[in-house]
């Protein structure tokens, strides 16, 4: 099997702008820059008004036989499709993965004292402490690989451009002597970068087998000095020496589709047999769990295809809670829109199966799964491929939106009134509408975002997670920092339970709970056990986190799944073992503090956006439609209030247990005393009409006394 090993410990800068590209080392975080300016020619815009309560909007089922408009699919893949055997034969295992350790990289002078991990604190590469020919980057492979190539980037970095334009490469396997790549009888000089940026591959003139692989910069640009990011192309060989006889690669026994799937490749079949069509046959095996529908479409007109998994298809069902993944918000960012399609495929067998976890899990939640926000993006990346798509290819939408600060800004609608408001009672805290200036025909919204807002409200979501990669880390609410600092860190009210969300899942993932691993880049947030606070990270105001919680009753976190944001597709499948049970635990969460229904006392009906406080957190939900409300909490025992207009408020104590299931507390709700006078003034209309005349015969009396009077 192919492998690829990464060298230096690549990464995008801690807040690099918007405008930068970065490596198909995809090391980094999630770059919070400005956005793009959208050229002239507007996209189709839906102009909608968002107040502060849902709408209902019901999605029809997919018809996955639709087919594509010949136009689009001329403008998307009109010129050939990316031939996906090119990228099987570059497996890697290497730094992007982790695998290879710091220790495994050496340097002839790094420009940290500390050894060339310490290379991260210069924006993501390796910088040599020396402007000479002798300096050198070395990787070990670990085991005898044969090396076919190298992709070579500068370094990103907003503050200087540095990049090799020349390098020569050398060969060994004792690390100590060593053997140059040659091209015929010369040693072979090979073309570097232009700019720090642009990927740029270089290929061996002969396959050359050896442990050792160093990369001796030649020329480099000269207003900058040599720096270097690289990834390393091989293939692993079997080792004569049987020193790894006995260490088995960690695999995974699920049977499921572990391939990049570009659109057509997720809802409709290609001539290969392979290619067929994922969510289509998922809803195939799975007809009674699974329904495929779309919010709306992309800019260049992809829809937004959602998998509902339930035993009970097309509606909500009275006390059960919503449940929701997204994942591809940015396009180059795949890792989590795979898992998804694994996830889908996984639960329909498990059930099949008669897994009494799945079972349990599909009969007592409603499961949206929304594998790809933004098709476009993704569509750019997928064309280059996992090793040369870059950094940020594919990141933002077709028309430049980065959907990741693309809501509305609702975090200073609030922290603005809380500074005005000289009562705090009148305060709001949930359910904040949004500005009107969100809403205008020049508003820059991206059509994708438009569609997700109107689908978080149409559905009483109670819990989500949203999928990125990059790093490695879970963050959780708020994203952005009150007073508009690069990074301070801002908690919710309920900073408590968001901490346990995080905690979930990065305890229960295999890399991320891992203490040995070596960090991403800069930031080792296992000291912080694998979570932060968004705004602690870096700021990022409108982000889908900050507006799922203010705007809805949903709590949402960001799962920064990988260093690496488009892993090869032969790493696949362990990194869905390394996630598997993180994304059942984290929806097993939806079923934790208190739920119930709100209903009128008198006539059993359901109370809609009746409001549910909970003492000292200052934070509401509402009920939905039908009453049911769902309320997070942490195990304890909590004073619980609801109020609803035209009622008298009622308070309860509710205790939250340990257990992996909700505490009952329904409540009934009596009129207020205002409210029953006006419904007793109500008079049938035949009692009316006899009142009318009465009245009229009344009046006519009193004018014949008053006619009379005046005669005499």
């Amino acid at each position: 099997m192919r492998k690829k090993l990464l060298t230096g410990n690549i990464r995008s800068p801690t807040s690099p702008s918007v405008n930068q590209t970065l490596s198909p080392i995809r090391h980094g975080t999630r770059s919070r820059g400005r956005k793009i300016t959208p050229a002239p020619t507007k996209p189709p815009v839906r102009i909608f008004s968002i107040s502060a309560k849902p709408t209902v909007v019901h999605f029809a089922t997919e018809d996955l036989e639709e087919k594509i408009e010949p136009n689009l699919e001329k403008r998307l893949w009109g010129k050939g499709e990316r031939d996906e055997s090119s990228e099987l034969a570059l497996t890697r295992r290497g730094m992007d993965s982790t695998v290879v350790s710091g220790t495994k990289m050496l340097a002839a002078d790094p420009l940290s004292p500390s050894g060339i991990e310490d290379g991260d604190i210069y924006d993501g590469a390796w910088c040599a402490l020396h402007e000479d020919k002798k300096q050198w980057l070395q990787v070990d492979a670990l085991r005898v690989t044969h090396f076919t190539g190298v992709i070579v980037q500068g370094r990103n970095s907003i503050w200087s451009w540095n990049w090799v334009e020349t390098f020569k490469v050398q060969f060994s396997n004792d690390s100590i002597s060593w053997k140059p790549c040659m091209n015929g009888t010369l040693e072979a000089v090979f073309e570097g970068n232009r700019d720090t940026d642009t990927p740029v591959l270089a290929v061996f003139p002969g396959s050359v087998v050896a442990r050792f692989i160093r990369i001796n910069p030649q020329t480099w640009f000269k207003n900058g000095t040599i720096c270097m990011r690289a990834e390393v192309l091989g293939c692993e060989l079997p080792d004569p020496n049987n020193i790894f006889q006995g260490q088995v690669e960690e695999r995974t026994r699920d049977k499921l589709d572990f391939r990049h799937h570009n659109y057509k490749e997720m809802r409709k079949p290609l001539v290969t047999v392979y290619l067929f069509q994922l969510m289509r046959s998922v809803n195939e095996a799975c007809p009674d769990i699974t329904r495929i529908y779309s919010i709306g479409k992309s800019h260049m007109g992809l829809k937004l295809y959602v998998m509902e998994i339930s035993d009970n298809l097309g509606k909500h069902e009275l006390g059960e809670p919503e449940f929701r993944y997204v994942a591809g918000m940015h396009g180059n960012e795949v890792l989590g829109r795979e898992l998804l399609l694994n996830l889908m495929q996984y639960i329909c067998q498990e059930y099949k199966q008669g897994n009494q976890r799945v079972v349990h899990l599909v009969k007592e939640t409603r499961i949206h799964l929304l594998p790809s926000m933004n098709p476009d993006g993704y569509e750019m990346a997928y064309k280059k491929g996992s090793e040369l798509a870059g950094w940020a290819l594919g990141r933002f939408s077709y028309k430049g939106y980065d959907m990741n600060n693309n809501f509305a800004n609702l975090n200073s609608v609030m922290w603005d009134a809380m500074e005005l408001e000289t009562d705090k009672s009148k305060l709001v805290n949930h359910y904040i509408p949004v500005p009107k200036q969100y809403t205008s025909t020049d508003a820059l919204v991206a059509p994708e975002t438009r569609a997700v807002i109107s689908w978080m409200r149409s559905i009483p979501f109670v819990l989500s997670a949203n999928l990125h990669g990059g790093e490695l880390v879970v963050t959780y609410p708020f994203d952005m920092a009150r007073d508009w600092a690069a990074r301070e860190h801002t908690p919710t009210p309920d900073d408590s339970f968001f901490r346990w969300l995080a905690a979930v899942y990065a305890s229960t993932n295999h890399v991320m709970s891992n203490p040995d691993r070596r960090p991403c880049h800069n930031k080792d947030f296992t000291r912080q056990n694998n979570i932060v606070n968004g705004a602690n990270w870096h700021t990022v105001p409108g982000s889908m986190n900050d507006f799922s919680y203010l705007h809805t009753n949903c709590f949402e976190v960001t799962v920064e799944l990988s260093c690496d944001k488009f892993p090869h597709a032969s790493e696949l499948p362990i990194e869905w073992e390394n996630n598997r049970e993180s994304l059942l635990v984290y929806m097993e969460q939806v079923h934790r503090g208190i739920k119930g229904v709100i209903k009128d006392k008198d006539t059993k009906a359901g109370i809609a956006d009746a409001i549910v406080k909970v003492d000292d957190i200052d934070h509401h939900i509402r009920s939905a439609s039908d009453g049911d409300y769902w309320r997070l909490l942490n195990p304890g025992d909590y004073e619980v209030t609801v109020l609803a207009e035209g009622y008298v408020p009622v308070t309860r104590s509710c205790r939250v247990e340990y257990e992996h299931y909700p505490t009952i507390c329904d409540f009934r709700l009596s009129k207020a005393p205002k409210p029953r006078l006006k419904e007793r003034r109500k008079i049938p209309k035949e009692l009316q009409l006899r009142l009318r005349q009465l009245r009229l015969r009344r009046l006519g009396r009193t004018a014949k006394r008053r006619v009379v009077r005046k005669t005499v």
